[in-house]
């Protein structure tokens, strides 16, 4: 699997962002920077398509304060352009929207605090998608405002899971990393020469504090690899892949519709 040609992986992905751009008739990319591995690769596929017409949004929303360093880093190794705009407050007033409104749910905790995994389990993942779709907003915004596309970071791995934000991290024009898992996105990291600190790091998608993919899915990206490319996994993964992939299909298709 992990034995590919990444150098003409890396040459093709940046021809074929240059042709979707195009062909909607835009300038250019815009990217959200979290200082994860499939942020970095797509920023920096993006940057080589469009050098002068690629911008990446770096969006603190009560995150790791690490993850912005890390983000900003990579855009200044690779003269990436970029923008910070903290949404913390924003996100912290929308809380406070909802508990004033709704006397069952008490955030006054999470919010001074700022700690999301405090909350209620009932309310946990509600509020922590909050943060993908006002992300999602912010892209669209500059998306708008200078004619790009929005490009995604989701890779194979997460599609095949539905492993993403509804209308949030999955709301997106064009996913360059769509077809490679998550091992080789490592791999076509280290042909980029993306630092090692993010190649390395645990992924999250920086719900709440301590949040990583594997504690949330059950599974290691090498487990869930393995088996969407190979096959290779004991009953049991591959019962629970599939189950997981099932209930979030409806993330990867249009609104259902009644056929009569």
């Amino acid at each position: 699997m992990l034995d590919r040609n990444y150098k003409k992986i890396e040459k093709d992905l940046i021809a074929w962002i240059r042709k979707k751009v195009n062909d909607a008739g835009c300038k250019g990319a815009v990217i959200g920077l979290s200082g994860g591995i499939d942020s970095s690769v797509t920023s920096l596929l993006c940057q080589k398509a469009f050098p002068e017409n690629t911008l990446g949004i770096i969006m603190p929303c009560l995150s790791n304060p690490e993850d912005k360093v890390d983000a900003i880093k990579h855009a200044e190794k690779f003269g990436i352009n970029y923008k910070e705009i903290d949404l913390s407050d924003l996100y912290q007033k929308f809380m406070q929207t909802i508990d004033s409104s709704d006397p069952e749910i008490n955030l006054e905790e999470v919010i001074n605090n700022k700690n999301l995994a405090a909350a209620e389990d009932k309310i946990k993942l509600a509020l922590a998608n909050m943060k993908p779709r006002l992300r999602m907003t912010l892209l669209y915004y500059y998306a708008n405002l200078n004619n790009y596309l929005v490009v995604g970071t989701d890779n194979r791995s997460e599609l095949k899971l539905g492993y993403f934000t509804k209308y949030g991290d999955g709301g997106i024009d064009i996913a360059p990393l769509g077809n490679l898992v998550k091992l080789e996105v490592r791999g076509l990291a280290r042909e980029m020469k993306i630092d090692q600190k993010i190649i390395t790091k645990k992924p999250s998608a920086g719900l709440w504090n301590g949040q990583n993919d594997q504690d949330e899915i059950g599974l290691s990206y090498r487990e869930i690899d393995y088996y969407i490319v190979d096959g290779k996994a004991d009953a049991e993964t591959a019962a629970k892949i599939e189950k997981i992939a099932a209930s979030n299909q409806h993330k990867l298709e249009l609104p259902a519709i009644p056929n009569f």
